[in-house]
């Protein structure tokens, strides 16, 4: 038999796809270790596993979220200089204003980190909702920075917009329906303030992935082309026209082909030099979200990927409105892009242990009993007879047979333990005839489901719809990696289970260059020593969605910062207490011990002794943390 060759960190590279989808932030170290590279390669690093272990050491519990807010500013920095360039290579004559909405993470270290970072780029912040617009009106922003207010809006959110204007911020209030407009001339005059007035164009084009359908004719948001007309109309007849400010378009989240992008900037860019000959003194072309992020790492148009990179999306924005509006002899507006999963994905980590495994049957030794079944005996003849020139047929024998106990039980024709028996036997047949295809260099296509059949199911502390929701809604897929053993073959297969009581509670699809992945190849535990997985690109999203299902808390945070000197842990947030889980339900923690201690004090079976310990575990509980501990 061919010796396997030894297994270096490069394997792991390619075996888990980092490089591909890491930007320059993620890397497999020498040692084995999976290491943070904030300011890229060249730059200083820390390893993941050296830092879970650390606070471990501290008492901090598992599940818990790495977040490196020198990332976020790298990529508010990347984004900025990535337009700069494209701005100075087809010398386009305006400037670029970048927006973070901060609905994608509203987390303050998110929020006071990307303002910081964009504050020299004249970033700004993007409101969808009041609460979301009070919180950013308290930020330092750039004066020049656009506060752009989108969403549906009462009075209330018109007027906290409006008064952020008075007081000398650049806001600007976006109408996503007709009807808007009428409400923020009237609060406008009663306040004596001119606003900002951006309109959204509902566009024709669409875009591609996942949420092709927040675009296009059928979107939610946004004016008609009639609309804008009666829109330009009813300001040029108030001697408001001076107020359009900004127009705005979306063509959808996580864009996977650059050319639908392309197409709906081509259609933005016409409709502002119209705007522009209607009279409107359109500033600002919002060109909307969309900048996708590489999740699988193949660099396609599927849905977990994206088919360009930074600089070309940029290129490709600046070069195409430059087109349009020189075309027309209409000065470049002010370009304007709403990028917040762009920018957000990178800088969080999710670290989950494992903390046990199942496994399928069919590993352990079996003996043929003298007085087997006889589908039972069938069954142990095709284990000993399976070879590279028959595994196809012996598996489809051993197949049928399965069948034919399960009818057997049904009718009470064969025992519990003969079917046991059976069920271990087709898996070590299973076993064996995904080994020998797999040595083929063309296996048959019927047996593409054995590994995932076969794999373990490993048990890690967490919730996926707490931590991974968009996992579960929409079967978006992260890259997920062993913190350590990386200078290690990985020599088994797996799938993974939260520990919540829902069956849904599990991760069984993995990133690939050419498909989905059914398993992740992951090491053999030993005994005694933890085994962490990191999953990656979590930053966006997942942080406001998750849910209390099984009334699993929101989990604790480590702020870690890296420099030539090593890391440093510079706020731990504490995950949420199951008093506190319980209370957003509904429920008040004292008048729960109480109902508990009236049981208790009444009860005939427990002790004194018993008594006081129970009340003591219950109000421990009370205050602990809602994931599975030591």
């Amino acid at each position: 038999m061919e010796k396997l060759k030894r297994y270096t960190v490069k394997d792991a590279e390619e075996t888990y796809l980092v490089p591909q989808w890491a930007a320059g932030f993620f890397r497999v170290g020498e040692d084995g270790q999976l290491e943070v590279t904030p300011e890229g390669n060249g730059g200083p690093s820390a390893s993941l596993y050296e830092i879970v272990s650390d606070l471990r050491d501290e008492g901090r519990p598992l599940p818990v979220l790495l977040r490196f807010p020198q990332i976020l500013a790298a990529r508010v920095v990347e984004l900025n200089e990535a337009f700069r360039r494209a701005i100075q290579k087809y010398e386009y004559k305006a400037e670029y204003r970048g927006l973070y909405p901060v609905k994608v993470n509203q987390r303050r270290i998110v929020v006071e980190t990307i303002a910081k970072a964009g504050r020299p780029y004249a970033h700004g912040l993007e409101a969808g909702s009041k609460a979301e617009l009070a919180l950013i009106l308290a930020q330092d922003l750039h004066p020049e920075a656009i506060i752009a207010c989108n969403g549906f809006k009462d009075d209330d959110f018109i007027r906290l917009a409006l008064m952020g204007k008075k007081l000398g911020k650049n806001v600007i209030i976006t109408l996503e329906k007709f009807a808007e407009l009428g409400r923020v001339m009237r609060i406008a005059k009663e306040l004596g303030v001119e606003p900002s007035i951006g309109i959204r164009y509902k566009l024709k084009a669409k875009g591609s992935g996942q949420w092709e359908e927040s675009g296009g004719e059928s979107a939610k948001f946004g004016l008609t082309t009639p609309e804008i007309i009666r829109a330009v109309d009813l300001l040029a007849k108030a001697g408001m026209l001076g107020t359009i400010a900004m127009l705005h378009s979306h063509v959808g989240s996580q864009v996977t082909d650059i050319r639908r992008i392309k197409q709906a900037v081509r259609e933005i860019a016409q409709t502002y030099v119209q705007l522009r000959k209607l009279g409107a003194p359109v500033r600002y072309l919002n060109l909307g979200g969309g900048l996708a992020v590489d999740y699988d790492g193949s660099k396609t148009a599927f849905y977990a990927s994206a088919n360009y990179t930074l600089s070309e999306y940029a290129e490709d924005l600046v070069y195409v409105t430059k087109e349009v509006c020189d075309g027309h002899g209409e000065p470049h507006p002010i370009l304007v892009t709403e990028s917040g999963r762009a920018i957000t994905a990178y800088h969080s980590v999710l670290v989950l242990e494992v903390v046990d495994t199942i496994r399928p049957p069919g590993e352990e030794k079996l003996e043929e009993p003298p007085d087997a079944h006889p589908v039972v005996a069938d069954m142990f003849d095709l284990a000993r007879s399976i070879s590279a020139k028959n595994y196809r047929e012996v598996y489809h024998d051993a197949f049928s047979n399965k069948d034919t106990v399960q009818n057997l039980y049904d009718l009470g024709l064969i025992s519990l333990r003969d079917r046991a028996l059976a069920e271990s036997l087709f898996y070590q047949i299973a076993r064996k005839t995904l080994k020998l295809a797999l040595e083929l260099d063309y296996p048959a296509d019927e047996l593409e489901d054995l590994q995932k059949m076969l794999a373990d199911k490993l048990v890690c502390n967490f919730s996926l719809f707490q931590s991974l929701p968009d996992s579960w809604a929409i079967k978006q897929m992260f890259p997920i990696v062993p913190l350590n053993r990386l200078d290690e073959r990985p020599t088994r297969e797996a799938t993974l289970v939260d520990i919540t009581c829902d069956s849904d509670g599990k991760f069984d699809r993995f990133i690939d260059l050419h498909d989905v992945r059914n398993t992740l190849p992951v090491h053999e535990l030993r005994p005694g020593e933890r085994y962490y997985l990191g999953v990656f690109l979590t930053g966006a999203y997942q942080d406001v969605l998750g849910n209390s299902h099984n009334l699993f808390g929101r989990i604790g945070e480590a702020h870690v910062t890296i420099d030539e000197d090593g890391y440093d842990i510079e706020r731990f947030v504490v995950g949420e207490k199951a008093r506190r889980v319980i209370e957003k339900m509904g429920y008040e923690d004292d008048e729960l011990a109480e109902a508990v201690e009236k049981l208790v004090r009444s009860s005939k079976k427990l002790t004194p002794a018993e008594k006081g310990a129970f009340m003591e575990q219950y109000a421990r509980e009370l205050v602990g943390y809602t994931y599975l501990e030591d």
